[in-house]
């Protein structure tokens, strides 16, 4: 099939590098415009369009496509089908039904569930056991589309942001070019709506959600920490200063309570401080930091940053 692919962030590499090694023709790829980000406001490339130029894939960038200009020139490709992926840019009716098959979108939760903008971090939030992706077709509503095909994977105890998103971004990828594939073959795919019972949406994540309410539950705070990683990290603060947590466990004042040190300390308080990590109190249980950064520094373990802080007895304050 000739095939059209728009994706922008590293979640869609996987998908652009199974479509650019089949037996399809990839005849353009769409990505947002390159913007200026970091401190220096440096221009970026996108993750896609990097990988695009790499694989010798032509690259547009239009800055929206419901301008008639961008419409003509997908018009004007011809094609089977074309995939997004992370996109970034809404696509109007007019787009949607440019390609002679549609378009068909990966999403990364087992829909209806985890609608929307953020499904990876939002599924370990809530402490979802199982995950998975959707290959939809896409109609004008937010990710209501009918389903072509589905995979669910478990959740592990020790997922991230970080690693759930990399395993799903390969999973998605493959059951991608299976979906295309059989329609390349003119297989009948069923596409089943998405039932009404189930709907949840995926909120886009503020920075603000990443401050650690150290009076909630402990595994409310180690799923913050969990989601949060790569970004936008989970942080608290030590008196005026930033700290980001990136790596934490459930601490032994958590699996045996009856016996805990401090276990009346104040949420936020650090009740223990060693090698293995550093104890926090939470509203229930206590959280077991073993990853940190301190303002200005790069993130460490707990047994590096113990070389040259003291922090047995210190507080970590909530929002």
């Amino acid at each position: 099939m000739r095939l059209g692919f728009a994706g922008t962030p590293r979640f869609s590499v996987p998908a652009l590098e199974a479509l650019a090694d089949s037996e399809h023709a990839v005849q353009v790829v769409f990505t947002k415009p390159d913007r200026p980000a970091g401190r220096g406001r440096h221009v970026q490339v996108s993750p896609v369009k990097q990988r695009a130029l790499e694989l010798g894939l032509e690259v547009l960038e239009p800055a929206t496509f419901k301008s008639p200009d961008t419409l003509d020139t997908l018009r004007a490709l011809d094609l089977d089908a074309l995939v997004v992926v992370a996109y970034g840019l809404i696509l109007p009716p007019a787009a949607l039904a440019a390609p002679r098959l549609g378009c068909f979108n990966i999403h990364a939760s087992l829909l209806p569930r985890w609608r929307g903008a953020a499904p990876i971090q939002r599924a370990l939030l809530a402490g979802d056991a199982v995950t998975g992706v959707t290959i939809m077709r896409m109609e004008a509503g937010l990710d209501t589309g009918p389903m072509l095909a589905v995979r669910a994977v478990d959740i592990e105890e020790r997922d991230t942001g970080g690693s759930l998103h990399d395993r799903l971004a390969v999973l998605g990828a493959a059951l991608l070019r299976e979906t295309l594939d059989a329609l390349a073959r003119g297989q009948g795919l069923p596409e089943t709506p998405q039932p009404e019972a189930g709907v949840t949406y995926a909120h886009k994540i503020s920075k603000p959600e990443a401050e650690i309410d150290w009076r909630a539950d402990v595994q409310e705070v180690l799923r913050k920490v969990r989601a949060f990683n790569p970004a936008p990290v989970a942080q608290t603060r030590w008196g005026a200063q930033q700290v980001r947590i990136w790596e934490a466990e459930l601490a032994p004042a958590t699996l045996a309570p009856a016996t805990a040190p401090g276990a009346a300390a104040p949420p936020g308080t650090v009740i223990d401080a060693g090698q293995s990590g550093i104890d926090v109190t939470c509203g229930r249980g206590a959280l077991r930091v073993t990853r940190l950064q301190l303002a200005g520094r790069k993130p460490m373990t707990a047994a590096d940053i113990l070389n040259s802080q003291r922090l047995a007895g210190a507080s970590f304050s909530s929002p």
